[in-house]
């Protein structure tokens, strides 16, 4: 009976899809299979090479049926500014994990009044630590920042001028520690058990959401072993987290472990202590919402700003020409004096650098999804409420319209006679309502990391090694494990 209905089935499904898009004009797309969808175009190892090829076959917009979720792709970046600048888009997309898992706690999961609210907390507390142009906030943030980078340079002083050192321990360490020390007011000792566990957690987790992403689009996948366990893997992890997060709120409240009281632990615990004082609506802040915007603050600003360091790192090793291009301008410019937030303007290439290692590797292939809260227009085609509007960085970051030869690792492609240049089509903050609170704190650490590295050492891949510029993609498009020499200049 099953070879009769299986095919009545499909054809009911291609109708329907037929009849949906006659009834909406949706964006042009492939059609999709029964439950599926389009599910299966995409390459699980490589998800974003299979959906640059898929999307190419459309003009900027196509739409998909990614199992329950109907998604559209942007590979257009002026599509992508006129939707992100819409109230309409900044809603998330609607995927089981995220929902399921963050319940709308947190900045990068939350919606409406909520996520308003709190947004303009995190931007309002970046400006307290010291996010602003001038002044002696901004000097001591930068203080703050060179006291880590002082301690990576220590280790990777001395290492194997042979063989090399895979950067990824001492870069996760020292740079995790500084957003610890934002985050939290707090720092770990390089051999504490909870920061050894934090940072296996905050891997582990990267791939096994990048693993589990299936249950996104087919929920009821959560009941099969291997997803069950998957499951189980992030909800445990979750509530391990919060209560550790838990018994550093208490030390603060307490004055113990000596921790600063300039972070956004700080920060957000005032805010509900003097809500409560004033006899006002704690709207937001919550316990829930504490929790979960720490670990948002803490794994966003470690996981992509560390990735991006190295990727450069790794380009630079394999570039020596455009390496020894930085350090030039730095001895032209600078002399023996470090680098500071000041020289970014007299750094160009180094800048320039950043931006082409940000293009050639997106940190975050796919871009963050947004969802769309109700029915809307985009490009003249119809977005149904609850659409999954996909940003696809990849696509218009190795698109050859925007960036020519862009498999090449070219930095002069961002220099121009006016200084940096800036491409419509180079979006690795995004852009609009939803753009990334925090990406000048991110420019200020990839330019402070990678320019002070650049100055002390000569970076090169061990003799006999090739360098593998494929990647791991989860979440994010992480480099395999691999080795790099450092040689003092």
């Amino acid at each position: 009976m099953w070879y009769i209905l299986v095919p009545i089935l499909i054809s009911l499904v291609i109708f329907v899809s037929l009849n949906n898009r006659r009834k909406f004009k949706l964006p042009p797309g492939p059609l999709p299979l029964p439950v599926l969808g389009n599910l299966l175009s995409i390459d699980p190892v490589n998800p974003h090479l299979s959906l640059t090829t898929l999307s190419r076959s459309y003009s900027g917009i196509c739409g998909l049926r990614l199992g329950s979720v109907y998604t559209v792709l942007l590979t257009d970046p002026k599509l992508v500014r006129q939707a992100f600048a819409k109230d309409a888009f900044t809603g998330r997309a609607p995927l089981y994990l995220t929902h399921g898992i963050m319940k709308g706690y947190g900045i990068v999961c939350a919606e409406g009044d909520h996520w308003r609210e709190q947004r303009k907390f995190v931007s309002s507390t970046l400006k307290t630590l010291g996010m602003m142009k001038h002044g002696s906030r901004r000097e001591k943030l930068e203080e703050r920042m060179t006291h880590y980078i002082s301690q990576l340079l220590e280790k990777l002083t001395g290492t194997d001028p042979i063989q090399g050192v895979d950067p990824l321990e001492s870069l996760h360490h020292c740079l995790g520690n500084l957003i610890n020390d934002l985050v939290f007011g707090k720092v770990y000792g390089e051999d504490d058990e909870t920061w050894k566990w934090l940072r296996y957690l905050q891997e582990d987790g990267v791939k096994h959401i990048g693993i589990a992403g299936p249950l996104n689009f087919l929920p009821f996948l959560r009941h099969l072993p291997k997803y069950k366990k998957l499951m189980k893997f992030l909800l445990d992890g979750k509530l391990k987290t919060h209560e550790v997060y838990k018994e550093i709120i208490q030390s603060h409240q307490e004055g113990k472990d000596s921790m600063r009281n300039d972070s956004f632990l700080s920060a957000f615990a005032e805010e509900i202590e003097r809500r409560v004082s004033s006899n006002e609506e704690l709207g937001s802040f919550t316990d829930q919402q504490f929790y979960h915007l720490l670990a948002d603050l803490y794994g966003a600003g470690v996981d992509t700003t560390m990735t991006t360091v190295r990727w450069l790192l790794l380009y630079l090793a394999a570039y020596p020409e455009d390496q020894e291009k930085i350090h030039e301008e730095m001895v032209e410019s600078l002399g023996e004096r470090e680098v500071t937030l000041e020289d970014r303007g007299r750094l160009l290439y180094l800048e320039a650098c950043i931006c082409e290692a940000q293009r050639i590797r997106s940190v975050v292939p796919l871009g963050i999804p947004h969802g769309t809260k109700e029915d809307t227009k985009l490009g003249g085609f119809d977005i149904p409420k609850g659409s999954m509007v996909v940003p696809f960085q990849w696509a218009m970051h190795m698109d050859e319209r925007y960036f020519e030869d862009p498999e090449v690792f070219r930095p002069s492609r961002f220099i121009s006679e006016e200084g940096l240049r800036r491409h419509e089509a180079f979006l690795p903050f995004l852009t609009g309502k939803r753009m990334c609170v925090g990406d000048e704190l991110a420019r200020w650490i990839l330019f402070l990391f990678t320019g002070r590295i650049i100055q002390k050492f000569r970076i090169s891949v061990p003799e006999g090694e090739t360098v593998d510029f494929v990647g791991d993609c989860g979440i994010t498009l992480v480099p395999k494990p691999h080795k790099l020499v450092f040689l003092e200049r």
